[in-house]
């Protein structure tokens, strides 16, 4: 995807500056900058089905082998 962003004079100075030391092109540091600004403010949204076969018992996870036992045997 292509945008134009608008960057003040002071601002592009230094990410030029910042570019030309690390060896990079100002569009990576840009779109790294940008990247992490939308990961902190906008994480990604979890799966609605997340939680959806929750038990609402507290001893689950204790009780799992004797919960399990005998499963995938014939009766």
């Amino acid at each position: 995807m292509k945008t134009t962003v608008y960057l003040l004079d002071a601002d592009y100075r230094r990410i030029k500056a910042l570019a030309r030391e690390q060896n990079r092109k100002a569009a990576e540091l840009v779109r790294e900058a940008v990247g992490e600004y939308v990961r902190r403010h906008r994480p990604l949204s979890k799966p609605k089905s997340l939680g959806v076969g929750r038990s609402r018992r507290g001893d689950l996870s204790e009780r799992a082998e004797e919960l399990l036992q005998g499963m995938g045997r014939r009766r």
